[in-house]
């Protein structure tokens, strides 16, 4: 975390309108294909003068927060850079959220405006209706007069993302202007960028990782290419027909593009896999086929990456997900002593692209930053030289017999099965040995297999303890927009056979 008196030493304290500066350099450079429509730089900062313009009418002032359901693509982009210009930060709101849910987000943030998507008022969809707020359509945001640019405050707020609220309700990371400026940089020392960088984008834009590459992309000055959502046809056909370089994608996205058989073309320079740790057999198999995967490790908080391993030597360490970004510190154990390498504990991040908390949420600011480090709540360990392998969420862990068992560990060897999909593990109370470990599979199209085969392949390839004491079956595994498996889910269902 970095904090203003932080930045002001290091003469950081503003930078130019990230868009304004760079459509005066690169107007005509493409800036964003989405919807069939391609958009340059000048276009794009054009229609987000007047999209600022329209805010500032409709009351938006610097230091407010705008809310935004459901527009996608450059509608997105244009609301993003608009708000910034106006000194404003931007919440975006998940829109699988239930309706209590999105009323929850809505009265905690206490936006001054909310911009709701064209697409969802014409479905006749209800727009959430939190203490009076009033709302915006994304069409109107074309009306207003154009607003002057104005240089980005770093340690002014840029978002307020909310966690998926695995572990209960969600709380909303700030991001300031910083954690996103200094994510970029960092990501570029430790990537590269071309003039002619194309990024696939098709994440939701309510997280993170979406947001982050719009706003990444116009401090390079390289073009994205925004899907609505994600399908495996539409991949496709982006990979053949827009010159994609980059990607960005979670394990679940990349299995299924395996698995339908699509063509990684060779000007793709490599595709960022978070999300979560990627099973091995999945990045084998990506290898194999020649895919240039770069393993990543980060979080809201973290403004998205913290950790990412180079494509070149992902094969080199299978299972890491690279060293901490150039300016990123990272530590495993606690604030006060790191652990020996090779030994597991909890992970933990500081450095200028970490959140300074959680809004209107002071305890839980106090109890995540402890010692100047964001604890994330991940369990992992380095090796020897640097590198980080990611194990699972602390909370996920099974304490099984006195022995630690991680979910992810179990996961990836049933995938490793020819008949499994998808998995999901998790822990339940056992009067005997504490919690026992039970999964919950996905089988592929037309293969079977039983629970006793099951265990008996990985009674092969893991200790007695690890092994589920119950395996049971399902069509689909429950996970959020974001790829993410849902463990809590399984967990409460209690699937036990």
């Amino acid at each position: 975390m970095m904090t203003g008196d932080a930045y002001r030493a290091f003469g950081l304290e503003e930078t130019p309108d990230w868009l304004a500066r760079r459509a005066e350099r690169s107007a005509d450079r493409l800036a964003l294909r989405a919807g069939g429509k391609d958009l340059t730089y000048g276009e794009l900062d054009g229609l987000a003068a007047r999209a600022a313009g329209a805010l500032a009418r409709a009351g938006v002032r610097p230091g407010d927060r705008v809310a935004a359901l459901g527009p996608g693509g450059s509608l997105f982009a244009v609301l993003l850079h608009a708000t910034l210009r106006l000194g404003a930060a931007i919440v975006p709101v998940n829109t699988r959220l239930a309706d209590q849910e999105m009323e929850f987000v809505l009265k905690d943030a206490q936006p001054r405006l909310l911009v709701v998507s064209d697409a969802l008022r014409a479905r006749g969809e209800p727009v959430p209706r939190a203490l009076g707020l009033p709302s915006l359509a994304a069409e109107s945001l074309k009306d207003g007069q154009p607003a002057p640019s104005r240089a980005h405050q770093l340690t002014d707020l840029a978002a307020i993302i909310y966690t998926s609220g695995t572990t209960g309700r969600p709380k909303g990371a700030m991001l300031t202007r910083g954690n996103f400026y200094h994510g970029a940089m960092t990501s570029a020392l430790g990537m590269g960028t071309l003039p002619d960088d194309r990024w696939l984008l098709c994440m939701p834009l309510f997280h993170v990782g979406g947001l982050s590459i719009l706003l990444r992309a116009a401090l390079y000055g390289i073009a994205v290419v925004a899907h609505d959502g994600f399908s495996e046809e539409a991949v496709r056909r982006s990979f053949a027909e827009d010159g994609v370089t980059i990607a960005s994608l979670v394990p679940v996205m990349l299995r299924r593009l395996l698995d339908a058989g699509v063509a990684f073309p060779p000007r793709l320079r490599y595709i960022l896999l978070g999300g979560g740790p990627a099973p091995r057999d999945l990045l084998e198999r990506a290898l194999a086929a020649g895919v240039p995967i770069a393993p990543t490790y980060g979080l809201t908080e973290t403004a998205s990456q913290a950790a990412t391993m180079p494509p070149d030597e992902t094969a080199l360490r299978v299972g890491s997900a690279g060293r901490p970004l150039f300016l990123t510190e990272l530590r495993i154990g606690s604030e006060s002593a790191s652990l020996p390498a090779g030994e597991a504990g909890e992970i933990l991040v500081r450095g200028p692209t970490v959140s300074p908390g959680y809004w209107r949420r002071p305890e839980a600011t106090q109890q995540a930053l402890r010692g100047g480090f964001l604890h994330t709540g991940d369990v992992g360990y380095v090796d020897r030289d640097g590198y980080l392998y990611v194990l699972d969420r602390r909370d996920d862990l099974i304490l099984s017999g006195g022995e630690n068992v991680y979910p992810a560990e179990v996961e990836d060897a049933l995938c490793r099965h020819p008949a499994v999909l998808d998995a999901g593990v998790f822990g339940l109370p056992d009067p005997a040995w504490g919690q026992a470990v039970c999964a919950t599979v996905v089988l592929r199209e037309g293969c079977a297999a039983s629970a006793e085969e099951l265990t008996a392949f990985l009674r092969e390839r893991l200790a007695g303890y690890k092994l589920p004491r119950s395996i049971t079956f399902r069509d689909a595994l429950p996970r959020n927009a974001g790829g993410k498996l849902l463990r809590r889910q399984l967990r409460e269902k209690g699937d036990r056979s």
